[in-house]
């Protein structure tokens, strides 16, 4: 590959590294072609994406402003998965492709400021998701309100109940 391929490369991974803060990085020996695609299209209708990239390189575009804990996870081949947006919802769609070709295998990760290791990532698939934390915060609030409704109407349904078994005693 000639160097100003390299480069090239060097400055996209480091453009993504910059615009996103969450990757993955995942072996992906014994990936067939097909699987690859199937991966590529899965990720990217959900908006994510999936870089294989070579280790020296990766590690060129990570020197700046990255921790170096990082830099043992690129050994072996990498694949490196992108998100922009919902980590939580990555890892869930990684770890149930993983599941079903038995080949994926998660090395290591950067969430949202954080060195993430292989032995935590199944605790990140088991996090609530941020829409599922925004319904819960939404219940949480409305709680409140529902129940005093019920209270306020509570009267006025006993008395309601009240007149139409008057009414039928009649």
């Amino acid at each position: 590959m000639k160097s100003d391929v390299k480069e090239k490369l060097v400055k996209e991974l480091q453009e993504n590294f910059r615009r996103q803060d969450t990757f993955y990085l995942l072996d992906y020996t014994g990936l067939t072609v097909a699987q690859s695609v199937e991966l590529r299209k899965l990720l990217r209708k959900n908006d994510y994406s999936f870089k294989v990239v070579k280790n020296r390189l990766a590690l060129r575009a990570l020197k700046e402003g990255f921790p170096q804990e990082l830099q043992g996870y690129f050994e072996k081949p990498t694949a490196i998965a992108f998100a922009a947006h919902d980590p939580v919802r990555l890892a869930r769609l990684l770890k149930d492709f993983a599941s079903q070709s038995k080949i994926l295998t998660f090395k290591g990760g950067f969430i949202e400021g954080q060195v993430l290791s292989s032995e935590r990532f199944d605790d990140v698939c088991g996090l609530a998701s941020r829409e599922e934390l925004l319904g819960k915060i939404g219940y949480l609030l409305a709680y409140p309100l529902i129940r005093l409704l019920r209270t306020w109407q509570a009267p006025l349904a006993s008395f309601g109940r009240l007149l139409s078994q008057l009414r039928e005693k009649k």
